[in-house]
């Protein structure tokens, strides 16, 4: 029995039931997969061109580690090749994704949906679990409607409780409490972030498509850093960059979230990430000597919106857009330490509505990463976004769950003495 119907749910239930087992699939809403049929704008970024071992580094220390076997056992290129024989024909994009051909999620979802229909797994939609105990060698699921059922093996991969939208509420967390299982509390991870800078707002709609970013903590030490698009909002910031170090913000602020100081963050954005220190100033040296004395927007080769320059300025304390013959060296290595580091105050993320993934969930020390079975509960597998691991944008997400779910099936079977 399999609980949660969504990206882990679907793959263990069509892998098991291609080995001959018999599965019963309940999810709670209507449908199958409602979060794969919006994830990446409705085109689904499913998996990541990294392979295994470069791919598992972006989860973090504890996370690589628990997600090695996994990772190795079904590889991005595994995943690619799955699909495509599922029928969905797979192409690759900037910042090293893979999306289906079509660009359209349903066709993964249907995908599938069809190949677990097809292997003769049972699924049951519209079928909410209250709650689950032991009962001897079984587990019994009390629902919101009909007689409780047993099985002998249970799966849970009901997701965690980002966009709740799509049915995902954070149900899981009390059943594996239930059960006395350590859970780390929820965050939001891969969500924008909030700032309440009116400058910042006023640069919405601006998006920097090779920025770096560090996330810097009230004494200034560097959390995280990622170079990916950054976009400005009227709420603050969003794009790959910014909703990455998201999770680290949103921990943070949850784990201080009795504490009467509240923290706060720094986005430090590098608007020239191409150039280092030096070149951006020779470049602003040499545009002084141009004639005509252009200003300092169009110095720059219209690189950047006369908005963001003007905001630049204002942070480095400078008169807005100056004619650049203007710029004295003092002006000048202000200009550059801010191109190189324009500061945002960030107060928070804009919440689990919004978050693409759920950081925080079952404890890692609970589940043997080699089979994905909870240790106290032979017989009692979690996987997927129920975890506590999380990782970046780019389809890794779909990939840790993806392969969980895989070990999970593998390890079940063998279990239960089917090959």
């Amino acid at each position: 029995m399999i609980v949660g119907a969504g990206a882990a749910g679907m793959w263990a239930a069509q892998a098991c039931a291609r080995a001959g087992a018999s599965v019963l699939l309940l999810e709670k809403t209507k449908r199958t997969g409602t979060k794969i049929l919006a994830s990446g704008g409705t085109r689904c970024n499913l998996t990541t061109t990294l392979d295994s071992n470069k791919a598992g580094r972006l989860f973090g220390p504890a996370g690589e580690r628990f997600l090695r076997p996994a990772l190795r056992n079904l590889t991005p290129q595994g995943v690619v090749d799955q699909f495509e024989a599922w029928g969905v024909p797979c192409v690759t994009a900037d910042l090293e994704k893979i999306f289906p051909e079509s660009q359209k999620a349903k066709d993964v979802r249907d995908a599938m949906e069809l190949a677990a229909r097809q292997a003769g797994v049972e699924i049951r939609p519209n079928t909410r679990v209250m709650g689950i105990e032991r009962v001897l060698d079984r587990y019994r699921l009390t629902l919101e409607e009909g007689e409780p059922i047993e099985a002998l093996t249970l799966m849970l991969c009901s997701g965690g409780q980002s966009f709740p939208g799509s049915g995902t509420t954070g149900d899981g967390y009390a059943w594996l409490r239930s059960l006395d299982l350590k859970v780390a509390p929820p965050y939001p991870a891969l969500a924008p972030l909030r700032s309440s800078e009116a400058w910042v707002h006023e640069l919405s709609g601006i998006a920097l498509q090779d920025a770096e970013v560090r996330l810097l903590n009230s004494a200034g030490k560097e959390l995280m850093r990622r170079r990916r698009p950054v976009m400005f909002t009227h709420k603050g910031l969003s794009g790959p960059a910014a909703m990455d170090v998201s999770g680290i913000v949103a921990r943070e602020q949850e784990r201080a979230r009795f504490d009467s100081r509240v923290p706060h963050f720094t986005l430090s954005i590098d608007l020239c990430a191409d150039q280092t220190w030096e070149q951006l100033r020779d470049e602003l040296i040499e545009a002084s000597r141009a004639s005509g004395s252009p200003r300092l927007a169009r110095a720059l080769g219209s690189r950047f919106p006369r908005r963001l320059v003007e905001a630049v300025c204002a942070q480095a304390g400078v008169p807005p857009n100056p004619p650049i013959a203007q710029v004295s060296k003092a002006m000048r290595h202000k200009l550059v330490e801010t191109f190189k580091g324009l500061c945002v105050l960030v107060e928070g993320t804009l919440g689990f509505d919004v978050a693409e993934v759920t950081g925080g969930g079952l404890d890692l020390k609970e589940v043997n990463p080699r089979t994905m079975e909870v240790n106290r509960y032979p017989g009692l597998y979690v996987f997927g976004e129920l975890l506590d691991v999380d990782g970046p944008i780019g389809g890794f997400n779909f990939q840790a769950a993806f392969s969980t779910a895989q070990l999970a099936a593998q390890h079940a079977l063998s279990s239960s003495g089917i090959q």
